[in-house]
């Protein structure tokens, strides 16, 4: 029992661990880097060197190597999530006469999210190979800064366009590189952004509708028993008048299913909201996340001007044109404009 107790312990601070690091990686030598390195160097002094190097195998090949294993937890995710949604929510919610069309918003949302998912991972995000090499070099200028003309990527062999970046889960470079998505397995470049975002959004807002159905449901169980009139008696003997803490626990004793699912579904949609405000910020400054991350660690610009001495260097992201152009070359990347002009 203890090695078990031992064994959670370790696993759980080893995770903990490694989230810390993977927030901290675009800071050099950060404080919570460094507290993750420590953390982890103490651990290894208790734990068995066998039980590490199996750890350090298992963390490899999730986070380090092309798997679908994120993409299995994404559907058996979804699928728990609308089942209960079917099976409980929207029986109890048709028998009380909610409008049809409000209850089938979740499937609706799904449909696409679920075209979105496939397009995004099955289709290439912008692979650099010999044969397109000549003409993605030509889509974006070098800024001087985050990217430099001339540099070579040593796995390719192929002197990196503006804007890309090679990912080594995938051993290619890709063409405005944002990031590699382990949920969709796949990267996300200048080909698949537009559905990545689209993906992104039609999550969002089917965790919120699911969210705002389930909880419109359970206000309304509470209206018809009216149960916020009534009063209860606490272990000791005293009578006190029903407060939001012990509605909570009755809902939770009566509808437990129902609602962990809604504490699920909202903390997913205020966590999936902020991801997907920051990915369309992004996508409106013509930014991706990896030059966002870059720029963070420069300082505070994407380029470097020429200014007198002893000023300051500005920081300015050459490629933005504006909100609307921004967004058309999300959706219409500008190597496609380019052979429409052919």
């Amino acid at each position: 029992m203890e090695f078990v107790t031992l064994l959670g312990i370790y696993l759980c601070s080893v995770l903990a661990a490694i989230a810390l690091l993977s927030l901290c990686s675009s800071r050099k030598e950060g404080f919570l880097a460094r507290s993750a390195s420590s953390a982890i160097q103490v651990l290894s002094f208790v734990i068995p060197t066998w039980l590490q190097r199996a750890t350090q195998q298992a963390l490899h090949r999730l986070f380090h190597t092309r798997s679908c294993l994120f993409v299995g937890l994404h559907i058996a995710l979804q699928a728990a999530v609308y089942g209960e949604y079917t099976w409980e929510v929207f029986v109890y919610c048709w028998e009380l006469q909610f409008p049809l069309l409000l209850l089938l918003l979740p499937y609706l949302l799904l449909a696409g999210n679920v075209g979105c998912f496939i397009l995004c991972s099955r289709a290439n995000p912008g692979i650099i190979t010999k044969s397109n090499h000549a003409s993605l070099v030509k889509v974006y200028a070098y800024d001087g800064v985050l990217f430099q003309k001339g540099i070579v990527c040593p796995t390719c062999k192929l002197e990196k366009p503006a804007r890309s970046k090679h990912c080594s889960l995938c051993s290619a470079c890709v063409h405005r590189f944002d990031h590699h998505c382990v949920w969709v397995n796949n990267c996300v470049g200048a080909f698949n952004a537009k559905y990545f975002l689209l993906y992104l959004l039609t999550l969002t807002a089917t965790a919120a509708a699911m969210a705002t159905i389930t909880a419109a449901f359970l206000v309304q169980v509470v209206l018809l028993s009216s149960m916020m009139e009534g009063r209860y008696i606490d272990d000791e003997g005293r009578e006190h008048p029903v407060d939001l803490l012990f509605l909570i626990q009755h809902l939770f004793m009566t509808f437990p299913r129902i609602v962990f699912m809604l504490g699920f579904v909202t903390l997913l949609t205020l966590i999936l909201g902020a991801y997907s405000c920051f990915t369309l910020c992004l996508a409106l400054t013509n930014q991706t996340s990896n030059e966002w991350c870059k720029s963070r660690r420069c300082g505070s610009s994407l380029q470097l001007t020429a200014l007198p001495p002893g000023r300051q260097a500005v920081y300015k992201n050459i490629y933005s044109k504006g909100v609307w152009m921004n967004l058309k070359e999300i959706f219409m990347p500008a190597i496609a404009l380019e052979r429409k002009k052919k």
